[in-house]
């Protein structure tokens, strides 16, 4: 017998209880969660590997089966199952109990790894030590606290992920890009980078941590004097890692993004993406809408990519030297070539798209200014190893500690209970800060929409991750072409009249949509001749 929904309501659908699955299954995980915190307490189990398994096993076995006893028995399409009723995912006292735990988490672990059992001198304890059966198995290495923080983020992006799909198993797009992410998070970001470590055993390699996935800005640390020469001493494995990194900034992320916009990287590749998709879906509509919010992020992301750029520059800077016969690319040179190359990049976006950047030029002449300003600053107030009255490595501590620690770990992932699911992504990565001026410049990628078809149900605004308020250009019928989005497809996915579709096509009338609504004074026969 066909099951019938006889309740279609979008918005005022309140929460139901735990249903026997769920129950079972939120026991099977609570064992798992269990056994960790067991460990963080120093209980030393013995056959450390086989109650990792058993942990790691519990805890995604008893994530599935959850998602299973929660959509496995529904009708396909999306529904908001109470999350504005529920506490955990309302800002309530349990979501704020979870952002608290989560962060401190974090702290712990990018901190006070000791606490986790973390000894660089002697055998590891408490959590860690669970995780070294596995380590050696891979790296043949000790575990650290950032090898269990990789095994975590990958059972989580897998786990929720297989969550994610179950709910939007009606919708193609959104099973495709997630087993993409699934898949460059296990294979790309946490295998081969342990199984590089393993080639490091041969004297004949020296490679550094590499997560190949991971594009400049993002990866702040490919650039570093030791990265560097972990590269250039492991011969032509290293020499090609490096040359992918170089190609990967000018080259294949530019010609992707023409393609695809940026939700090839944030929304197919990115970890960081890829966990705010599925560990962090049920906190997605609690992105701040707001034009407040609006211009905070986009004073902030380019903020910090302006910053990522002065520092990069200035690391590579310290690396060099000024003795021509030493180096075939000197200090002095390569400070030249990034002020003539971000010259002529400003100079022709400025020529080509004025129309389109209009006030968005201020901005980027501002940036512009303080760049020029800060080479300036690098070539006359540095030396081989400081910066200005500082040292290179101090910068780069900083750097780290400030961006890819505290704003990208501890307040990005941690907070998703609070800020919603793509704090980091909006805010703070000066990756998607790129991504983003490329889509919005030059990419054929767009969201388009057919307002004689929007109920104005807010379905689309509300899940929106990025903050964007796609309701008002879909009422409209106008094209969305915003920096900020993703193309995670959960506006289109969750839209029940079919308003929304992600789109490539040509560059002609892609901002400046012609805007049709029914009632609207528009000459329709004109538009269509026009077509």
């Amino acid at each position: 017998m066909d099951r019938i929904q006889r309740n279609m309501s979008l918005t005022g659908e309140p929460p139901k209880t735990l249903n026997t699955t769920q129950k079972i299954a939120t026991l099977w995980g609570m064992i798992g969660l269990a056994i960790l915190l067991l460990a963080g307490f120093n209980l030393d189990f013995p056959n450390k590997g086989i109650w990792l398994v058993v942990s790691l096993l519990s805890i995604t076995g008893g994530i599935i089966l959850f998602a299973k006893g929660a959509y496995g028995n529904e009708l396909e399409g999306i529904k908001n199952h109470g999350v504005w009723f529920k506490s955990v995912s309302s800002r309530g006292f349990w979501g704020w109990i979870s952002g608290i735990a989560l962060t401190g988490f974090y702290v712990i672990l990018y901190f006070y790894a000791e606490f986790l059992g973390l000894n660089a001198n002697g055998e590891n304890t408490g959590v860690i030590a669970l995780f070294d059966p596995l380590s050696r198995i891979l790296s043949g290495n000790p575990a650290s606290q950032w090898f269990v923080y990789g095994t975590l983020y990958t059972i989580a992006i897998f786990a929720f992920g297989i969550k994610f799909i179950w709910k939007y198993r009606h919708n193609r797009y959104e099973r495709i890009r997630t087993m993409s992410v699934m898949f460059f998070q296990t294979a790309f970001a946490f295998l081969i980078p342990e199984f590089m470590a393993r080639l490091n055993a041969s004297e004949a390699y020296n490679l550094p941590y590499y997560d190949l996935k991971s594009v400049w800005p993002l990866n702040y640390y490919l650039f570093d004097s030791y990265s560097l020469d972990g590269l250039l001493s492991s011969g032509n494995l290293g020499l090609y890692m490096l040359i992918f990194g170089v190609a990967s900034i000018f080259i294949i992320t530019p010609i992707l993004t023409f393609k695809y916009g940026k939700r090839w990287y944030c929304s197919w590749v990115c970890g960081c993406g890829g966990l705010a998709e599925t560990a962090g879906d049920p906190f997605r509509h609690l992105s701040d809408k707001s034009t407040f919010a609006w211009k905070v992020e986009r004073w902030v992301i380019h903020s910090v990519l302006v910053f990522a750029l002065v520092m990069t520059t200035a690391l590579v800077s310290t690396y060099l030297g000024n003795d021509p016969n030493a180096y075939w690319l000197t200090k002095d040179v390569f400070l030249i070539g990034v002020g003539v190359f971000l010259t002529l990049l400003f100079a022709a976006i400025w020529f080509f798209k004025r129309d389109a950047l209009k006030k968005d030029a201020r901005y980027g002449a501002i940036s512009y200014f303080v760049i020029i300003i800060a080479l300036l600053g690098i070539h006359y107030g540095s030396g081989n190893d400081n910066i200005f009255l500082f040292e290179a490595s101090t910068l780069r501590q900083w750097y780290g500690f400030l961006i890819g620690a505290i704003f990208s770990g501890v307040i990005g992932t941690g907070f998703y209970p609070i800020f919603g699911s793509r704090v980091w992504c909006r805010f703070g990565c000066p990756m998607a800060a790129i991504l983003g001026i490329q889509q919005r410049l030059f990419s054929r990628f767009r969201i388009t929409t057919n307002g004689g078809q929007c109920i104005s149900c807010g379905n689309c605004s509300t899940y929106c991750e990025m903050g964007i308020d796609v309701r008002a250009y879909a009422q409209k019928g106008e094209n969305i072409v915003r920096a900020s989005c993703v193309g995670c497809g959960i506006c289109s996915a969750v839209c029940p009249r079919g308003v929304l579709k992600l789109e490539n096509g040509p560059m002609d009338d892609r901002i400046d949509a012609n805007q049709v609504l029914l009632g609207n004074d528009v000459d329709l026969m004109t538009l269509v001749n026009k077509k």
